[in-house]
């Protein structure tokens, strides 16, 4: 007889293991997100010359990765809603929409830099630049590491396995999308 490992099945504050450590690597990057959205803020409220600066970026550009990262979220929703009633075909699909949908965020970021770039808007022109690749780029770095984990997962929740792990990615994933809500207005529409 098959027995699930104890670590997905045990926790003592009755919340299932993988949902409790999801939880306390989202506190840890809320305190890195949160931190440097902090100092950009510091910053922002000190220099005017940064609406100049952010001038340059393209909102349209932002705004349609915001809405691609927005229906990703339905999409892992919908995953999670599959995985729970044992639809691993359904679940399946809707992971590798999400998927599709970073691939396309990251697609449209890497236009971005490389029309900002070649116009002369790198990392090393000013503060609010130096700000704008370091908070673009790391939240672009979870996206692609939220994008490898649901591809680890959409393979075993396609034999049937640890469906369960779709509510934890899911989450996940909704944290990177929150980020995304709090960056775009900071750095492409407050001008």
């Amino acid at each position: 007889m098959s027995q699930a490992p104890i670590a997905t099945s045990r926790s003592a504050s009755g919340i299932p293991t993988a949902r409790l450590a999801v939880w306390w690597v989202l506190a840890s990057e809320i305190v890195i997100f949160g931190g440097l959205i902090m100092c950009y803020l510091m910053f922002r409220l000190h220099h005017e010359s940064w609406a100049y600066e952010a001038e340059a970026t393209k909102t349209a550009a932002g705004a349609f990765n915001t809405f691609v990262l927005l229906t990703s979220s339905l999409f892992v929703v919908l995953a999670h809603n599959a995985a729970e009633k044992k639809d691993t075909v359904k679940a399946v699909r809707y992971i590798w929409y999400t998927i599709f949908g970073g691939f396309v965020f990251m697609a449209v970021k890497a236009y971005e830099y490389t029309s900002e770039i070649s116009h002369g808007y790198t990392m090393f022109k000013s503060v609010f630049w130096s700000f704008y690749y370091l908070a673009t780029g790391l939240h672009g770095f979870h996206v692609v590491c939220g994008m490898f984990i649901m591809w680890m997962i959409s393979r075993d929740v396609k034999k049937g396995k640890n469906l369960h792990r779709v509510e934890a990615i899911g989450i996940y994933w909704h944290f990177v999308d929150v980020v995304w809500i709090f960056l775009f207005p900071l750095l492409y529409i407050a001008k």
